[in-house]
């Protein structure tokens, strides 16, 4: 049975599932949902996710939604081994750590600063821009003490994180400043699978609707 995908191309959520898609050779049933048209308010949709949210995954009788637990499903399912998401307790536990930290701290941070200035006009505020670069700061240290996020490999967390980085860098926020998150940032564009065609692309139609709805 095909593993069924709503998503939105400019989430940074629904991109971190693409990716890890991608990495494991997975083939996902893309269903694209307008969300500006209220596709997943509809009673098929609410049926399946009464969440209403993307990104959703639904594979055979399960049907899973928040895209860190689909990431990690999808690894634990479908990965030829553990390095995306090790057994091991420990280094397993430091993954799970930094995908709390993106869903708990970065992402929101970024969320509660730039979705209502893009989407509702409020004016963007210096308080919420420090606490973005409040988080910046910690990921700086993260990454100061491995190769990559969680460890000198490469795991779901790096996919996370970079689906959310790259939102920042798409609203201009200055990512210069960080030397270990802008060496990173490059090595993640070089080095994961499908970087150009499941996150770029995402991203460069995300700029478009950002210029197109804060135009003055």
């Amino acid at each position: 049975m095909p593993i069924d995908f709503y998503y939105t191309p400019g989430s940074p959520p629904c991109r971190s599932v693409l990716l890890t898609a991608k990495a494991l050779g997975l083939e996902l049933n893309l269903k694209t949902l307008d969300l500006h048209h209220g596709e997943h308010m509809k009673p098929e949709f609410l049926k399946i996710n009464p969440q209403h949210c993307v990104p959703t995954l639904v594979d055979g009788d399960l049907a899973l939604w928040e895209s860190r637990a689909i990431i990690v499903y999808l690894v634990q399912a479908y990965g030829k081994n553990d390095s995306l998401f090790p057994k091991d307790p420990k280094k397993q536990a430091l993954v799970n750590q930094r995908l709390q930290f993106d869903v708990s701290t970065l992402y929101p941070a970024f969320a509660d600063q730039y979705y209502p200035w893009i989407f509702a006009g409020v004016p963007k505020s210096d308080d919420k821009e420090k606490k973005i670069h409040d988080a910046l700061a910690f990921l700086e240290i993260f990454l100061g003490s491995s190769a990559w996020a969680a460890g000198d490999s490469v795991t779901v967390a790096d996919i996370a994180l970079v689906a959310s980085i790259s939102t920042f860098e798409a609203v201009d926020i200055d990512l210069k400043k960080y030397a270990n998150i802008s060496k990173w940032f490059e090595k993640c564009k070089s080095t994961l699978a499908g970087y150009q065609e499941f996150n770029q692309k995402g991203i460069d139609g995300f700029k478009i609707m950002v210029a197109n709805l804060t135009k003055k």
